[in-house]
């Protein structure tokens, strides 16, 4: 049996991926990114190679993508996280779908078609806010687990609006909002409201919808909210947050090298 290995190597976390031909997976790591991509990179790769009881001799074709792919010189391709993250979704959900990655450090809403080409995209960069980061910066500043806040959110019965688009100032109207007495479980359930406020900012959300990315991995509840939000169902893949990972490795049995496309 033949393997092939993907690799996404985000400005905060480094997921890998072994799958076969049929797109089984057979294990999967996930490691901080650091400061060295290709350590980070080795490091996941070797944790899913110990998941799936394979010896890191074992030969495979290794696509990488993400922020980092071009830190790995044992690569056989790159693929862009674009493409990668329209391939593991459509894989999935094989039909026309809007796919809503929030990431570490960044937001991306790829338009799919019912042929799985990506027809348009927006990519969120210039700011944490309504990333992984953010929320992560806000648990700091509360005190409170990053872990925790998916239960905190579920406890409220209604969210504050959170008015700033900064992560810095939204800190600072949280530390407002402590002062005047405001409970943790609302805070928090504003704060999920602004993840989701920034992503139908980002661009109009129509027709079938799957999430992925390690917020929404850890976050079910704010995949609820922004059910709510919108109306209609929102598509979980299995392991979101390797949904660029897993369509690296897709990449991989059908990549003859060439252009990062």
């Amino acid at each position: 049996m033949d393997y092939t290995a993907g690799i996404d190597i985000g400005a905060s976390a480094t997921k890998a991926v072994i799958i076969d031909r049929s797109g089984a997976v057979f294990g999967h790591g996930l490691v901080d990114s650091g400061a060295n991509f290709e350590s980070a990179a080795r490091e996941a790769f070797n944790k899913a190679l110990r998941a799936a009881k394979l010896d890191q001799r074992t030969e495979c074709t290794v696509v990488t993508t993400g922020y980092g792919r071009r830190n790995v010189p044992y690569a056989n391709f790159t693929r862009t996280e674009i493409s990668c993250h329209a391939e593991g979704s459509y894989f999935h959900f094989r039909r026309a779908h809007t796919l809503i990655d929030i990431g570490g450090q960044d937001s991306k809403v790829i338009r799919i078609d019912d042929s799985g080409k990506r027809v348009g995209f927006k990519m969120n960069r210039k700011c944490a806010a309504g990333t992984g980061a953010f929320l992560e910066e806000i648990a700091n500043r509360l005190r409170i687990g990053i872990g925790e806040l998916n239960g905190i959110a579920a406890e409220a019965e209604h969210g504050i609006r959170i008015g700033s688009y900064c992560t810095v100032f939204t800190a600072t109207e949280i530390l407002a909002r402590i002062r005047e007495g405001t409970a943790v479980t609302v805070i928090v359930k504003g704060i999920f409201d602004s993840v989701i406020e920034r992503i139908v900012e980002m661009e109009a959300v129509d027709g079938a919808i799957v999430m992925t990315g390690g917020v929404v991995a850890h976050n079910p509840f704010l995949v609820e909210m922004f059910r709510q939000k919108i109306g209609k169902q929102v598509f979980v893949p299995p392991l979101p947050q390797f949904t660029g990972a897993f369509g690296a490795a897709l990449y991989a049995y059908r990549d003859t090298g060439g252009q990062d496309a």
